[in-house]
């Protein structure tokens, strides 16, 4: 029998292993593949201060904005500053004033896989807004605010003002979640929100302050005020959960049995695809050598 008719057959079929083993090996993986985490991120932030103030000069023919915050974040950071002032012109002869200082005035805000988180703390403040340079708009001793929101449980926020509050010079009584109306004759009034929290399946804001301010000392009409004011806001959003067997961390799945040498379910595949390899060249290679 002619030789040649053992080579073709050889190489055909050692050709024909490798195509099934190079074929079946990337089908087996693509079934037993490393898994992914998902794409949803987590957020956060905080902010110690934050005016939305309408400023009218001269009986409201010069309306200017007071729209400045302090330590204001976005996770991953934090700040820790305890004063802030503007310039506003036509107020104070265009000096800069202070709108807010503190002892303590820290904001931060973190996010992980596993957990979103937004935090403030304001101890021994003073608030203060153009027309009223020698008396505070709101004095506090102690506030904070507090929003966590960890994948897959139901996110928690939390607002705590601690100690004595003082509105417009005027000593308040305050109730925790209730809303206290504060009026100065001859100066204003302020509507002050306490403790306000917020939260849904997936997202959680807490705000230990927010004011409500309409002042005009003594009508006049030479600074009048009105907006809000808003003391120590935290806010996250959870990470999405990952689905069941998905690691957070985008880890291959491994399987029990080969969990301890690092294989996965596909290597006894990938394994019986090189032998056949093997026994396929040596096939191959015996032939020819025969033929010789």
């Amino acid at each position: 029998m002619n030789s040649n008719a053992f080579r073709m057959p050889a190489r055909r079929l050692a050709a024909t292993a490798a195509a099934v083993s190079l074929a079946a090996g990337p089908a087996v993986l693509a079934g037993a593949g490393p898994a992914h985490a998902t794409d949803g991120h987590g957020r956060a932030g905080a902010v110690v201060l934050r005016t939305g103030l309408d400023v009218s000069l001269l009986n409201k023919t010069v309306n200017v904005p007071l729209a400045v915050s302090l330590n204001e974040v976005q996770a991953p950071r934090s700040a820790e500053k305890t004063t802030l002032t503007a310039k506003l012109d036509g107020v104070d002869g265009g000096q800069p004033f202070t709108v807010l200082g503190a002892e303590v005035a820290r904001a931060g805000a973190t996010v992980s896989a596993e957990k979103a988180e937004g935090s403030v703390h304001l101890a021994h403040a003073k608030v203060h807004i153009p027309g009223l340079p020698l008396l505070s708009l709101i004095e506090v001793d102690q506030v904070t605010a507090k929003a966590v929101c960890a994948a897959g449980e139901k996110p928690v926020a939390s607002a705590n003002p601690l100690g004595a509050v003082t509105v417009l010079g005027k000593r308040t009584t305050v109730s925790a979640g209730g809303v206290t109306e504060v009026k100065v004759p001859g100066v204003g009034e302020v509507r002050l929100d306490l403790s306000s929290t917020r939260t849904t399946s997936r997202t959680a804001a807490a705000t230990a302050l927010r004011l409500k301010v309409s002042v005009n000392p003594l009508k006049l009409n030479v600074a009048e005020v009105e907006g809000t004011v808003t003391l120590a806001e935290a806010t996250c959003e959870s990470p999405a959960e990952p689905a069941p067997g998905v690691s957070p961390q985008g880890a291959a799945a491994e399987s029990p049995g080969l969990a301890e040498t690092g294989g996965s379910s596909a290597t006894r595949y990938v394994a019986a695809g090189a032998l056949a390899l093997l026994a396929a060249g040596a096939t191959a290679v015996t032939l020819t050598r025969r033929r010789g």
